[in-house]
Formats: C-alpha cells, sequence, structure tokens
C-alpha cells in the first residue's frame, strides 16, 4: 500500500508510528524525501493539500474552514477535501478566476487568521456535515488532546444545527482510532436496538480483547477491518484466534471492510439491524465481563 493512500484511509493526518505500523520505515522515508507526504508537526504527516489549502486561503484572504480547518488542526477527517474550504465575509465578492479550485464559504466574520480557532471549526463541521462526517472529526478532536474546544463548542452553538453540535460532540470518543472506525460508528447508532461501545474490554476471553465496537447486551462485536492494516500473516493468525474465541464465548462477530463502511452505508445498516432482530429472539446466557 503506497503512503499516500493510506494516508487519505487515515483521514488525512497520521502519527509517523501509524504509518510505520503499516508501511515501513523505509517508505515513508521515501515518501517524505519526494513530497509525497509532508511532516507538519514532529511526529505527525500529512498530505501535501494542507500546504496547497493554506496558499489558497492567503490568496483569497480568507481563512480555511469546515475539513479544511479540521486538518489544519491535525484532526482526521472522513474524506478529504478535493479542493480546499476557504471562508470570507459575507459582503465579499471574489472573481470567477480566484474561486478555480477553491470551495468559498461566506461568513459574517472571518478572523484574520489562516484559519477559523478550533472551537469555531468544530462549531461549522459538526453543523453543516452529515452526521458521520462530523462524528469522525469529533472523535479525532477527541484523540488529539481538544475535548476543552469540543465541550466549548457544544456550549456556545446557537442557531440552526446547534442541536447536531451538542449531539455529535457528547457522542465523541477518543477510543475511535481513525475515521473508518467513526464511521462505521456512525452507522451503527442509526440501528434500533443495538447499543455500541467503542474499544469496550472483553475479559471473558483469554486473552482479553477490544473489538472496534461491543454491543455488551446483545453480544455483538463489530470490526472496521482493513487488509492493508491488518494483511500479514502474522496478523492474520491474531485475529482468527481472536474471533474464534469470541464466537467460542457466544459472541457473534461481525468484520465490514472499508469500502463497504466508506461507500455502502446502507448494506452495513441492514445487515446490522437484521443481526439485531436475530440476536433479539432469545437469551445468549449471562452478560460478558467487561
Amino acid at each position: 500500500m503506497e503512503v499516500a493512500e493510506l494516508l487519505r484511509e487515515l483521514g488525512g493526518v497520521a502519527t509517523r508510528s501509524a504509518l510505520l505500523a503499516v508501511v515501513g520505515r523505509r517508505a515513508v522515508d521515501h515518501a517524505l524525501a519526494v513530497g509525497v507526504v509532508e511532516a507538519v508537526a514532529r511526529g505527525r504527516y500529512a498530505l501535501p493539500e494542507l500546504g496547497e489549502a493554506v496558499a489558497a486561503a492567503h490568496r483569497l484572504t480568507g481563512a480555511l474552514c469546515l475539513t479544511s480547518a479540521a486538518l489544519h488542526h491535525g484532526w482526521a477527517v472522513k474524506t478529504v477535501p478535493d479542493h480546499p474550504h476557504v471562508a470570507v465575509p459575507r459582503n465579499r465578492k471574489v472573481p470567477t478566476e480566484h474561486r478555480r479550485g477553491v470551495h468559498v464559504h461566506y461568513l459574517d466574520d472571518p478572523p484574520g487568521t489562516i484559519a477559523l480557532d478550533k472551537t469555531a471549526t468544530l462549531i461549522h463541521c459538526l453543523r453543516r456535515l452529515p452526521f458521520d462526517e462530523a462524528l469522525a472529526i469529533a472523535d479525532s478532536a477527541m484523540r488529539s488532546g481538544d475535548e476543552v474546544s469540543l465541550r466549548q463548542a457544544a456550549a456556545t452553538a446557537r442557531g440552526p444545527g446547534s442541536r447536531q453540535v451538542r449531539s455529535v460532540a457528547s457522542l465523541a470518543r477518543a477510543e475511535a482510532a481513525n475515521p473508518f472506525e467513526s464511521v462505521l460508528r456512525s452507522i451503527a447508532l442509526g440501528v434500533d436496538g443495538l447499543h455500541v461501545e467503542p474499544q469496550l474490554l472483553i475479559t471473558s476471553t483469554r486473552p482479553w480483547c477490544r473489538p472496534d465496537l461491543v454491543d455488551r447486551d446483545l453480544r455483538i462485536a463489530v470490526e472496521a477491518d482493513s487488509f492493508e492494516w491488518h494483511g500479514d500473516r502474522a496478523a492474520l493468525a491474531r485475529d482468527a484466534r481472536r474471533y474464534n474465541l469470541l464466537v467460542a464465548d457466544g459472541w457473534l462477530v461481525l468484520r465490514f471492510a472499508w469500502e463497504h463502511v466508506m461507500h455502502d452505508a446502507e448494506h452495513v445498516r441492514a445487515v446490522l439491524q437484521a443481526v439485531v432482530h436475530q440476536r433479539a429472539q432469545g437469551p445468549f446466557g449471562p452478560s460478558p465481563a467487561a
């Protein structure tokens, strides 16, 4: 798997250790040397589009917003934008030639800095983006230690969309490792009768394990599976052992591919709903220790 492709699947920004775990040191160092990825902070890497977005904001004398601002703050997104999102004052007239290659947004009072600040970015994203994209950014903000900004966004959001801001903020979890897991959880949260928690520790198997999503009452474990991230022989053996132990312990294990989660949410939702209906038909013994 190419480094840029992996970085895109990880949400556009990632730590060096996350990249090394999949593609190895030589590939990462080569990608840096040829400019396929860029170092944006110590041990953190991003796609070159991040630098291009900053240049676009400067060109329009505007501020990065939505997913472009999220990436600027080091938060992963479900989909890296095809063009930078730049906010300008509502009364500004932007010539057609300056709009090319940029998504222009109008705000009453955009800041004079290169991007909306963290709280404003979260309000903007959680208000305007679809639920799954908003949750991916909120989860990433939690992972990055920006819980205070997220709570401020929930407390200060007003007007249309503020209910979604508060809802997404309340659901954000640092345990979600990447947008893949966040988007899977966003689908699961919309399934009637399914109540999942991310990375819940299951202690009724030996060794203990932490599936990506767990419904402890229905004994359903849901995994966000990627061949690229778990595709070597050792990972295959480890995963097979873990899944078999869970099934033997009375768990139903579901595994969804990245392509299904990111591009076929209806399929994932239908499978989850069918399984919930099936599991709700009868008892499954005592709840697992967790």
